[in-house]
């Protein structure tokens, strides 16, 4: 799940103070859950764009806004509401503002929201952060915790010493994810994987922008 929250509106208006006429685009996957860019977000911005003398030409909720292909597909059906806008307000993550503007052929595009991370949808609308997308998971080394994320020293070898009482030195409200990969390791009766040192990280794996084909190893 990408975590998105929307921005400050007066950051909005002040991205459209050149565009009158505006078509607004909702995510149908992660923003609704986020409640950041589905069909009731989209209804309150475009009654608040309205009240700021923006004409809405028209608005759609796109099912991935992060699937290029069904992108440009989805926004055929809405060629000539688009066409009538200066700009598309996105209510979507980064990567779906990206999509809709190659996919709306280069229109000029606004993101309304802001992406913070790849997170874990927990009880009472709480948004966790659990992976950091680092393209070299070691998971299975460490109990299905990850400390890359969970670690704030991103430490591949632990504990670093600095706990006190199973809490972490830098977050004293955090428990201490290496002290906790050791008693799950130590209930899955896997000790043995805390005596292995994992080697420094092959950042040449997370080289921007990244690129992957379908099936490729």
């Amino acid at each position: 799940m990408i975590i998105t929250k929307q921005k400050d509106k007066k950051i909005i208006l002040d991205y459209l103070k050149q565009d009158k006429a505006v078509f607004i685009a909702g995510c149908a996957q992660c923003a609704v859950v986020c409640k950041t860019g589905g069909e009731e977000e989209i209804a309150g911005m475009k009654e608040f764009l309205q009240k700021h003398d923006k004409t809405v030409t028209g608005t759609c909720m796109v099912d991935v806004p992060c699937h290029l292909v069904k992108t440009k597909k989805m926004f055929q059906q809405h060629r000539a509401e688009i066409d009538k806008a200066d700009a598309i307000l996105v209510m979507a993550c980064g990567d779906g503002v990206q999509s809709i503007m190659e996919g709306t052929k280069g229109k000029k595009v606004h993101p309304a929201l802001d992406t913070l991370f790849l997170g874990e949808v927990a009880p009472g609308g709480v948004f966790l952060q659990k992976c950091s997308l680092c393209a070299e998971c070691v998971l299975d080394e460490t109990g299905g915790l990850c400390p890359v994320t969970l670690c704030p020293k991103g430490l591949l070898n632990g504990p670093c010493g600095g706990a006190k009482e199973k809490k972490c030195e830098v977050n004293k409200d955090t428990d201490c994810v290496w002290i906790k990969i050791y008693e799950r390791l130590d209930t899955l009766k896997q000790l043995d994987k805390m005596r292995k040192i994992q080697p420094a990280r092959d950042n040449s794996k997370r080289l921007s922008p990244g690129k992957h084909t379908l099936g490729e190893k």
